[in-house]
Formats: C-alpha cells, sequence, structure tokens
C-alpha cells in the first residue's frame, strides 16, 4: 500500500484530497511538522488560502525546508492549486518568499473580455508535449478539470513539460519536472478525470 503524506499548513482544503486517496487506496496521513516524513512515500501539497498565510505557516513549522529538501531528492510530490504556486520565488499575491523551487513568475489575472476573476469551475486542460504524458493515461486532452485561482503561473522554465488552460488568454495549469507534478485545477474536484490522475501519479511516480 502506498503511504500518502498530506501537508497540513491550517487552511488547505484537506478532507475533499484525504478522501480522494484513500479511494485510490492509498493510506494517507497528514503531515504538520518535518519528523512525519520518514513515514511517507509520496508528499501531497493542498491548495487553499493565500500565499503569504501559507508560507508563513510553512516557515513557522520548517516544513518549508524539508519540503525542499524532499523535491530536490525527486521524491513524488503532487502540488494542488496553491502547492502549484508556492513552487516560485514569489506571487503577486502576497509578499513573502515562495520555495524558489523553480523560476517563473506568479500573477493576478489580466482580463479584458468581462470574464469574472476567480476563474471558477469547469476547463480544459492540454499538456504541451506531442509525444504524450504518462500520468495522462486514460485521460485525453481538453478533458475538464475543476479550478478555483485568482492567480496563474508564467513565464516558467522553457525545459518543464507543461500543461495549459484558456480563459481569456492561455496560461500555466500545471508544471511536471522529475517525479513531481503540479496542477493549478482540483483533481479532488474533478470526478472521474481527477481520480485517474491521483492513481496514475501513484503508479507511474510512487
Amino acid at each position: 500500500m502506498k503511504r500518502v503524506g498530506v501537508i497540513d499548513y491550517g487552511t488547505g482544503n484537506l478532507r475533499s484530497v484525504v478522501k480522494a486517496f484513500e479511494c485510490t487506496g492509498a493510506k494517507v496521513s497528514l503531515i504538520n511538522k518535518p519528523i512525519e516524513f520518514s513515514d511517507i512515500d509520496a508528499l501531497i501539497f493542498p491548495g487553499q488560502g493565500t500565499f503569504d498565510q501559507c508560507m508563513q505557516s510553512l516557515v513557522k513549522t520548517g516544513l518549508d525546508k524539508f519540503i525542499i529538501k524532499w523535491i530536490e531528492a525527486d521524491k513524488p510530490y503532487f502540488g494542488i492549486c496553491l502547492g502549484l504556486q508556492v513552487l516560485f520565488s514569489s506571487s503577486e499575491e502576497g509578499q513573502t518568499s515562495g520555495l524558489g523551487l523553480v523560476d517563473g513568475e506568479v500573477k493576478r489575472f489580466r482580463l479584458n473580455s468581462g470574464l469574472k476573476i476567480p476563474h471558477m469551475g469547469w476547463n480544459s486542460v492540454y499538456w504541451n508535449n506531442d509525444s504524450g504524458d504518462d500520468l495522462m493515461s486514460g485521460i485525453e486532452k481538453g478533458d475538464q478539470f475543476y479550478f478555483v485561482h485568482s492567480y496563474h503561473v508564467c513565464d516558467t522554465e522553457s525545459n518543464l513539460k507543461t500543461y495549459s488552460t484558456s480563459y481569456g488568454y492561455d496560461f500555466i495549469s500545471g508544471i511536471r519536472f522529475g517525479n513531481s507534478i503540479a496542477t493549478q485545477f482540483h483533481p479532488e474536484k474533478s470526478q472521474e478525470k481527477g481520480l485517474k490522475l491521483y492513481r496514475n501519479f501513484l503508479e507511474k511516480l510512487v
């Protein structure tokens, strides 16, 4: 049985993420202090709250350093929404520094088409790799996932595998590098396709 640790930083949407991974057959535990990293096979970073609040909580508990070590060691990581954005150095949402593991910027949507912020609801996701993506096995390009966000990643490293979505303009809705994947959308709220993505992650990277 795969052992999954879900980061508990005080504001994450833990219940739905925990339930989704339990549905895949994984053993799930909550991680709120660094010592608990020794008992898991994969790290999950759920995504609700604000950038500053999240990072301040990670720094206070010392979890920030352990997350950095975990990802730099290329151990399996799945970041969701805010769990994608904190991988970067900073965000327009706040003043606190992020983890700085990936180059790029996190910016607020700038929409001129009358579309509402936050971007909320179902939208299509495409992976920008003609050779395919093993984590998307059983998922078609353009399949829809659930989003809730006002900020998004842009101008990231060119060597990353990326996923994209359009809302007024195209934006990066996910990244993948090594044994890490992070998505702007919420697989745990995306019904069958979201659970399929979680299963693929556990089967292929863990």
